[in-house]
């Protein structure tokens, strides 16, 4: 079975690498992290204009209507030049669960301003000394009037000077409900943190009697968790295609640098044990693109095994993002440290992903679960077993 990308595909792949060319690549991360927010903004803009943001928003809401394979080469190439934005948490999270679970109003508004490049959103999941599991969430909203009061803090919520919306997952009556609240609404207070990846700036959000209206609530009322895990599929996919074309963007620049770099009167990369780290990159990077392209086809084909395969890839994308990018450091040598050149950039960015919205132990147990290798699973089955 064929799952590479097809001649459309490809050729959008080509306009959208022109323009990030003509940016030159890395420097609106640079432009991030030395507090221009404008000059990313602009860049975002013309992202935006490519039509990126249209791609899988149904055409009712003046969107494409196109699937999440689509969305690969979008994803590979904003991580060759590894673009700050939300559009991760805009396109692979809150389209596909908004899309899916959220009423025709709520569609109409929020689907057409991202289709526009008016709004984008991100996630404020995470709260402090928790974790991403169901139990971690315990931000209290209070329904009261057809409207819900939020008392709480997230922390660690990514790019929120580049989103006017937060995906806010909370408690309400004991239950995990999805709330979609304006960063401009009364009684929020965004407070920013430091983070390791200075291109993903993180915020602490604090939300002192924050209201917002019933109509804000996403899917019915309890069935946050499971909404949840829906768009951490969509989000997982998009994610490992984000890896591939990071880890591409590296064995260029490493394969490159060993050509030119002369050691002991020749070129490094004339060296075995340089010739095989890259080769092992490659494998590495062609392993995590197969695993990419399958769990993408897995998910808008709704396969059986897309589970599976959505945290497999993760899985494997991630890690290897991580590992590539200590590789390359080490063929750079001891300029590889230096700010000057882009490995850092690469390196923090890896491990950014490695823990955000969830752990490498959690997607290994859901692999594990949906496989049916876990203990519980195998008790049922036996269970089933006695019985018939």
């Amino acid at each position: 079975m064929d799952f590479s990308l097809n001649e459309d595909q490809e050729l959008f792949r080509k306009f959208v690498r022109k323009y990030l060319n003509d940016q030159e690549q890395t420097k609106v991360a640079r432009d991030y992290i030395a507090g221009n927010v404008e000059a990313v903004k602009q860049a975002i803009t013309g992202v935006n204009e490519l039509g990126c943001m249209m791609v899988n928003i149904p055409d009712d809401y003046d969107g494409m209507g196109l699937g999440k394979l689509d969305l690969v080469p979008i994803m590979e190439e904003l991580g060759r030049t590894l673009m700050p934005g939300v559009f991760l948490e805009t396109s692979a999270f809150a389209v596909p669960i908004i899309n899916q679970f959220a009423t025709t109003e709520q569609k109409q508004q929020y689907l057409s301003e991202v289709a526009s490049g008016e709004k984008a959103f991100t996630i404020a999941w995470l709260e402090p000394g928790r974790s991403y599991t169901e139990k971690g969430i315990q931000l209290e909203a209070i329904l009261e009037q057809e409207q819900f009061t939020l008392n709480g803090v997230k922390t660690q919520v990514a790019d929120v000077a580049l989103a006017q919306y937060l995906i806010v997952p909370v408690r309400v009556n004991g239950e995990v409900s999805i709330i979609v609240v304006d960063k401009e609404t009364p009684g929020l207070t965004i407070t920013a943190q430091k983070g390791f990846d200075e291109t993903r700036q993180l915020s602490s959000i604090y939300f002192d009697n924050v209201t917002v209206p019933i109509s804000a609530l996403i899917g019915p009322l309890g069935d946050g968790w499971g909404i949840l895990q829906e768009g951490l599929l969509s989000y997982n996919a998009a994610v490992s295609s984000v890896c591939v074309g990071a880890m591409e963007k590296i064995i260029e620049v490493a394969s490159e640098y060993a050509c030119i770099r002369e050691q002991f009167g020749q070129a490094i990369g004339r060296y075995q044990a340089i010739k095989h780290r890259l080769a092992d990159m490659k494998l590495s990077l062609e392993t995590a693109r197969s695993l990419s392209y399958y769990a993408n086809w897995a998910l808008e084909t709704t396969s059986e095994d897309r589970v599976e395969a959505i945290c497999s890839a993760r899985i494997f994308a991630t890690q290897a993002f991580v590992e590539i990018a200590a590789h390359n450091i080490q063929i750079h040598g001891g300029i590889g440290f230096t700010e000057e050149i882009d490995c850092h950039l690469f390196v923090k960015r890896s491990r950014f992903y490695e823990n955000y919205l969830g752990t490498q132990a959690q997607y290994y147990d859901q692999a594990i679960s949906a496989l049916g290798w876990d203990a519980a699973t195998k008790a049922k089955e036996h269970e089933n077993l006695l019985i018939s």
